[in-house]
């Protein structure tokens, strides 16, 4: 139930809703809620919900490719994959290719889906035309996440426990090398050109800085605070970190593999989105239900926005747009328009809308309709 404050500032934030400017984007948002095993689909032209898809299983991850009107979604248990046509909003294709599954991702390059399978510990690779198990990477342990690189040749596999990494080759369908990256292993993520390989160890609060052909461990950077969540600028020139420790995000330069700055960002900075024009870095704070977004030519906070309920996932419109921001406690898909942001001594950011879409939602994804 919402607090009086709580409550007001909805209002506020509403009342902004009504300033409306810009044209809306001509596609769908999907939106996974895990509770109630569906998929909203929201009209990012109007911002009004579209429609529902029921599920068999709790969505728990949703990529699609932006050009096209398709979008796969991840059951983690039963392990599934779900092939969704957005503009119909309807299950095209299913596959079950293990009890569990832990991530998917979309290959950049090729039509194929990755997913990560603990048990027996392997990477997938599904065809997605028609949606099936096209061929298996064996690994040496179960794995707790992964990214692909840009190029789609490689595919860096964290396993937490042990704080290794099993680099893979990707069109030869081999493991290349297990490197350790520190005590625990994961997020991950590659630097643009893919030569280099970063990664999380959450428990020394460090950032391993590694060969991106799994050659050998290049340098270890410290942080002040546990690498949870990670962000590219969209030139790809810094990387942004935040996770518990500190309220603040660590800007990281991966191309000469340092430290450059740690910058204040609200109340226990989590999930990050950053858009190139105009450039902002969209940063969750949950425990406030705000988005703080900070300039990071200036590294000063432009805004704060008040979004709803333990704000948890961001993402852009292909666009940039609109950034749409996922509230886990009210149930709801929040917009801001960067275009629209303006720094100022007030530092308030007006709430574009907010859309009631269902309960828990932990994932999406958008499609051009």
């Amino acid at each position: 139930m919402l607090s009086r404050r709580q409550f007001g500032l909805v209002a506020v934030a509403a009342a902004g809703c009504r300033r409306r400017r810009g044209t809306g984007f001509p596609g769908l948002a999907l939106i996974a809620n895990y509770d109630s095993s569906s998929v909203a689909a929201v009209d990012l032209t109007s911002f009004t919900l579209a429609g529902r898809l029921q599920l068999s299983a709790r969505p728990s991850e949703i990529v699609s490719n932006p050009a096209g009107r398709r979008a796969w979604i991840l059951a983690a248990s039963p392990g599934t994959v779900y092939e969704i046509d957005a503009v119909e909003l309807s299950v095209r294709r299913r596959v079950r290719p293990a009890p569990a599954l832990i991530s998917l991702r979309l290959d950049p390059k090729h039509p194929w889906l990755w997913v990560l399978v603990p048990d027996p510990p392997q990477l997938l690779k599904l065809k997605r035309d028609p949606l099936q198990v096209e061929a298996k990477l064996h690994l040496p342990a179960p794995g707790s996440c992964m990214e692909i690189s840009p190029d789609g040749t490689r595919a860096a596999v964290a396993h937490d426990t042990s704080g290794e990494i099993t680099f893979c080759d990707l069109e030869n369908l081999r493991q290349i090398a297990t490197l350790k990256s520190g005590r625990r292993a994961g997020p991950l993520v590659f630097r643009q050109d893919g030569k280099v390989l970063l990664a999380g160890d959450p428990e020394r609060e460090t950032v391993a800085v590694l060969d991106g052909g799994g050659r050998s461990l290049i340098t270890t950077l410290k942080l002040a605070v546990r690498p949870e969540h990670f962000c590219f600028k969209p030139d790809g020139g810094e990387l942004f970190v935040t996770g518990q420790g500190m309220d603040a995000v660590v800007i990281i330069n991966p191309y000469r593999g340092e430290v450059a700055e740690t910058v204040l960002a609200g109340r226990a900075p989590a999930a990050m989105a950053c858009s190139s024009n105009p450039l902002f870095l969209f940063v969750a704070n949950p425990p406030t239900g705000d988005v703080t977004i900070l300039d990071p030519e200036t590294r000063r906070v432009a805004a704060v926005a008040t979004v709803g309920l333990e704000p948890h996932f961001i993402s852009l419109t292909p666009d940039d747009s609109y950034a749409l921001i996922l509230n886990r406690r009210s149930g709801t898909l929040a917009v801001l328009r960067p275009g629209g942001i303006v720094m100022s001594r007030a530092r308030g950011a007006a709430l574009f809308t907010s859309i009631p879409v269902g309960p828990n939602p932990v994932a999406a994804a958008v499609v051009r309709t």
